[in-house]
């Protein structure tokens, strides 16, 4: 296999139950135990799994390789599976056309040892204690709530961040919780010319703009969005932040407090990062959300 051209690649790492929809066997799993289990996996090895929650983000991914010429883009299987009961999982893959060729089967174990050496930029699962491990390590990572398939609605990719403790770092969020709205937004006002230090999702927000400088202006395959509660004045902070770091966002809603389920279905997000599980369980009724377990509001 030709290896992938081009340092600035983008590595996501997966884990099967964020790609496929694997509740059935896992009602087995959490119902009769592994044994019973991995005889539900063989006996239907051949059965094509459904969908699930990020299916979509993955097979968009993959189609920027078919537009560019080349490989800058890769996924990574990483699976509690053994490669016995995997065989399902790849199957799958094959039956879709996914261009995902490597992977860590891992006996049950957590797969997240592997996610360094595969230098990836962002993992994504349905295992909580997998996800604040990759965090620590300072790798971009969210649980994904739902492992039900989202629909393709077109495409082109989208993604969606929440600002604080997603993109930024804490900090402001943390005078929020400490002393409130108005010491907040006081803070804010004074510091406004001051960019905020970087989130856990930095870097692969510049990874993708990287692979959007790839294309012509107008044919992008990807579009960005960062959907914040956060309202004026506070923008400010925000705005002079990107610019420091020389980060473009496709969209910038400040929404004020409002609740984001419904704008995040008008853009149309393929998945969506908040580091607040209440914003994330409201968000996944219309998108796939995935809650990002950083930040003071996670302690």
């Amino acid at each position: 296999m030709a290896e992938l051209e081009g340092a600035g690649k983008l590595v996501v790492a997966i884990s099967s139950r964020a790609l496929f929809d694997l509740d059935d066997s896992h009602a087995v799993f959490e119902s009769q135990g592994l044994r019973a289990y991995s005889e539900y996996q063989i006996e239907h090895e051949n059965d094509v799994l459904k969908p699930g929650q990020a299916f979509a983000m993955v097979n968009k991914l993959l189609r920027i390789n078919t537009l560019l010429g080349r490989r800058c883009v890769e996924v990574i299987l990483l699976s509690r599976n053994s490669a016995d009961t995997g065989l399902r999982v790849f199957n799958s893959i094959n039956h879709y056309g996914l261009d995902i060729t490597r992977a860590a089967f891992t006996g049950g174990e957590s797969p997240f040892r592997y996610i360094a050496p595969f230098n990836s930029q962002l993992f994504l699962s349905t295992y909580a204690e997998d996800v604040g491990r990759a965090l620590e390590n300072g790798v971009a990572a969210a649980t994904l709530l739902s492992a039900g398939g989202a629909p393709e609605v077109s495409s082109q990719l989208r993604f969606a961040f929440d600002g604080d403790a997603v993109l930024f770092s804490d900090e402001a969020e943390r005078i929020y919780k400490a002393e409130g709205l108005k010491a907040f937004a006081k803070s804010e006002k004074e510091s406004a010319k001051k960019p905020l230090e970087g989130g856990p999702f930095r870097h692969f927000l510049s990874a993708l703009q990287s692979l959007q400088k790839e294309f012509p202006e107008g044919e992008c395959p990807i579009r960005t969005a960062l959907v914040t509660a956060r309202s004026a004045p506070a923008h400010e902070r925000v705005i002079l932040t990107l610019r420091a770091w020389g980060v473009r966002i496709d969209e910038s809603l400040f929404l004020g407090g409002m609740d984001k389920g419904l704008f995040l279905k008008a853009y149309g997000a393929d998945v969506f990062f908040d580091d607040q599980r209440s914003h994330c369980d409201s968000a996944s009724a219309h998108v796939a959300a995935g809650h990002v377990p950083h930040g003071v509001a996670n302690q």
